[in-house]
Parts: C-alpha cells; structure tokens; sequence
C-alpha cells in the first residue's frame, strides 16, 4: 500500500520575548502563529473499520494537536526559564496570566521543534510526523522535517 500524507492547518495567539537578542524581538510581544501538521502513514486497509481507507481520522490528528499544542500555548506568553525573564513570569503569573516556561529561547526554530517531540510521542503506531510549519507572520516560518532528524 503507498504511504500518504496528509495535513491539518493549525492557528493560535503566543507571546514571547527573546532575551539577549540584539533587535525589536527582545521586548515582549505576540505572533498569530499558523501551524502545519504533515504526517504519513498508509491508508487503513480494513474495510470493516469505519476509517477504512484514512491514514488517521482528521479529528485524532487535530484532538493531539490541539492537546498538546494549541489549548497549551494559545493566549499564552513564552519565556526562556533560564533567563532574567522569569522575574517577569513571575510577576505575570501573580497577576493570573498564562505563562509558559521553557528550556529554550522562545524562536520559531526551537518551538518547532519542541511541537514535533510533542507530537510525536501522541501519535499512534504506524503513522509518522513527517514536517511541521511554524509561521510567525505572513512572510517568515520554521519548518521541521523529519528526514533532517534521522
């Protein structure tokens, strides 16, 4: 059987500043992030399973992303834990705001990256994370891919 791809489009609203970078990013601010699952697999070739003919039902592959990724991160605001921005977390947190606190600066490489290990751990056997699209604006994204992380 071909092994297929298929893919769900993704949107949510993060914060996050980039302590340390020498431009505008450093200041605290949001991106209406677009985010692009692929994954592969064969299609089910069961015709007495009632997703006979799917790779993976679109409503499982959106119930793990959105587990693992939008309800988590959406109207969120993302800080480097390691950085003097935990002081700010803090603060935020204190005041009722959803912080995220990560082990990495919060760009859309290492955010990338931190979605497609989430991912992958959700995914059931058989169907693989094949690429992700993080896009930040209308004109700049990250992309994973998981044949450069063999």
């Amino acid at each position: 059987m071909s092994n297929i791809r298929i893919t769900k489009q993704f949107s949510f609203e993060t914060g996050h500043a980039l302590y340390g970078y020498d431009g505008k990013c450093k200041n605290v601010h949001g991106h209406s992030y677009k985010l692009s699952v692929t994954v592969i697999g064969s299609p089910i070739t069961d015709r007495s399973n009632v997703k006979f003919g799917m790779v993976i039902d679109f409503s499982d592959l959106k119930k793990i992303v959105k587990e693992e990724i939008v309800d988590q991160f959406d109207h969120a605001t993302v800080f480097n834990q390691t950085t003097p921005h935990i002081e700010l977390a803090n603060e935020l947190k204190n005041r009722g705001h959803h912080v995220i606190l990560v082990d990495y600066q919060p760009t859309s490489e290492n955010m990338v990256v931190d979605f497609a290990e989430r991912i992958v751990a959700r995914l059931p056997k058989g169907i693989s994370l094949f690429s992700l699209k993080l896009q930040e604006t209308e004109s700049s994204f990250a992309e994973w891919y998981a044949s450069d992380n063999l």
